[in-house]
């Protein structure tokens, strides 16, 4: 039984493994399923996003309880944007695992479908990551036991854990500056005739934590608060439309604090802009007791529609904002739009579903460069890899799924890890070994882990244009042993460098180096290519076995580490 009252069973991972007799199963996943009755369900019959909330909430923490060995307690919740509702009678299967663990936190995956017991048809509704903090026990601080991967899609997550993690602590200052310098842009807010005033939609709430509502260590469910402040959401909402709102997203909030038995809990909500289609509802969650000033629990943003009976979205009455303050959130809401379509464009679409060269600018660069990594992680990931050719200690791979081509070129060098890191990392050095690289030049120095180059290829037929490339260089230095040091590599767009006529633009779609440390002396370099028509005239001899230059090309690679294994660690291009 859960903290709650409800039901959670242990399930098989969905993609087990047999070794022996023995099966796997992964032992921190846990399944909850729970029939919609109508006393989860809201007045139009479906099954209420607060009550979601708290079924997710309380899986996830079992989860990571399990793994930890000690009580947890919910930390932060990354964007949750949901695909369908959900009706009485309906049955709602929760899945939750722990992905990965760092020092005392842990990243839980949350997966959530729906099923029709009469039709036998089962679809997802949403899945989430969530962050729990295993709390102290009278031993001191918690130090959290490792997550071992064991299958493909373990280590698929495991390893884009380490790259959600390094998101979410920067997330909110990065927010805070797009929002400064999308605001600044916008100017004064536009007046809407027939307009519907923002303080006709604020809600304010009062709640008492009780028993029910706190585990066994008297800190108030996270998933509750969730709910209770979807609750006065969900009101705000319906004072702009005059009609039954559904909840779309959620985006990326955090626990600022924990809220106990006996705190009066103040929710408060307000739509802070409607667009044609959809509205941004702003929550607070503050908490106090007695006579104690009021403490700060929670933010969150929403988004809502208002569906048809033909479940396509109405068009909104627009919100004319409160002064001072209210300007300032109306302002805010669109460049948070800008920014909610940008992540949802570049990081919830599948791989396929990307753009081959996507926009570079400021507002997305965070989402770009995690974007950038996790293609290069997943590439990593990948098994099947077939042997299609080897000389000189060097390996080239193959890997064709979905008509879509990948290769890798592996080999060992006698230099250290982070000296290889350094050494690779700045792509202009890339001429010194790579006689593909003609020219390369820095662009843009975005930050000390993203560069922007433009580099220049000679043409592979005589008398033929040369091909530049436009590319982002995402770095990264692990985030434990366990991961490997990454060099991402991706086309981008750039409005000041668009294509001339003395090259034809060339794109990559993912490319990159894992350089993992095999010893303090010995590095294992690996390098993917997920060949697009601008790459494969580059390698197309050597997979086909009539050329052997990507030897020659690495071997040049390795003699070059070796020869400035003993210099000082490169610089980024932006200290040069």
């Amino acid at each position: 039984m859960t903290s709650n009252g409800k039901h959670a069973d242990t399930v098989l991972d969905p993609l087990f493994i047999q070794e022996g007799e023995e099966v796997y199963r992964n032992p921190t996943e846990l399944k909850m399923s729970q029939i919609v009755l109508p006393c989860h369900a809201n007045h139009c019959g479906e099954l209420s996003v607060g009550q979601l909330l708290k079924w997710m909430d309380s899986t996830a923490c079992l989860s990571a309880e399990r793994h930890a060995g000690c009580s947890c307690i919910t930390a932060s919740v990354d964007d949750i944007h949901f695909e369908h509702t959900i009706g009485v009678g309906k049955v709602v299967n929760i899945i939750a695992k722990v992905n990965r663990a760092f020092t005392s936190s842990m990243e839980v995956g949350i997966l959530v479908n729906c099923e029709d017991l009469y039709t036998d048809r089962q679809w997802k509704v949403c899945h989430a990551f969530a962050t729990f903090v295993a709390r102290r026990t009278e031993a001191g601080k918690v130090q959290l036991k490792q997550v071992l991967p064991r299958t493909q899609l373990e280590q698929m997550e495991y390893s884009l854990a380490a790259e959600r993690r390094r998101m979410r602590l920067i997330h909110a200052q990065i927010i805070t500056d797009l929002l400064s310098s999308s605001t600044a842009q916008l100017g004064e807010c536009q007046e809407y005739q027939d307009a519907v005033p923002a303080e006709r939609t604020r809600v304010e709430s009062v709640e008492l934590v009780l028993p029910p509502h706190a585990n066994h260590q008297v800190s108030t469910f996270g998933g509750q608060i969730m709910a209770w402040m979807e609750n006065v959401a969900t009101i705000a909402a319906s004072r702009l439309c005059n009609a039954h709102p559904t909840l779309r997203s959620i985006d990326m909030f955090h626990f600022r604090g924990p809220s106990h038995i006996g705190d009066r809990l103040v929710l408060k909500a307000i739509v802070n802009n409607s667009f044609k289609h959809s509205m941004e509802v702003g929550v607070c969650a503050e908490a106090y007791q007695g006579g104690e000033p009021l403490r700060h629990i929670n933010s969150a943003f929403m988004t809502f529609e208002v569906l048809d009976g033909d479940g396509k979205p109405c068009t909104l009455s627009r919100i004319r904002p409160e002064p001072v303050d209210g300007k300032r959130r109306y302002q805010e809401a669109v460049a948070r739009k800008k920014i909610r379509l940008d992540r949802k464009y570049i990081i919830s679409c599948k791989q396929t579903e990307v753009p081959v060269s996507v926009p570079w600018d400021p507002s997305n660069q965070m989402y770009l460069s995690y974007n950038n990594v996790s293609a290069l992680k997943l590439m990593d990931t990948r098994k099947n890899w077939v042997l299609t050719s080897e000389k000189n200690k060097v390996r080239l791979y193959t890997l064709e799924e979905n008509y879509v081509l990948c290769f890798k070129v592996e080999m060992h060098v006698s230099v250290p890890a982070e000296q290889t890191f350094h050494l690779l990392s700045d792509l202009r050095r890339r001429e010194e070994w790579d006689t593909h690289y003609e020219e390369c030049q820095v662009i843009n120095q975005a930050d000390d882990e993203d560069t922007l180059y433009r580099v220049a290829t000679p043409s592979v037929s005589k008398g033929g244009k040369g091909q530049d490339f436009i590319l982002l260089a995402s770095r990264r230095k692990p985030c434990d042993a366990r991961d490997p040091y990454l060099i991402a590599l991706r086309s981008v767009t750039l409005p000041t460098h668009l294509p001339t006529e003395d090259y034809t633009r060339g794109e990559v779609l993912c490319a990159g180096f894992t350089i993992w440390e095999e010893s303090s002396a010995v590095t294992k370099i690996t390098y993917y290519n997920q060949a697009t028509p601008g790459v494969l005239p580059y390698i197309s001899t050597d997979i086909a076995g009539l050329s052997s230059s990507f030897s020659s090309t690495f071997s040049a690679c390795s003699h070059f580490l070796e020869a400035n294994k003993d210099s000082l660690a490169a610089l980024p291009p932006s200290a040069l």
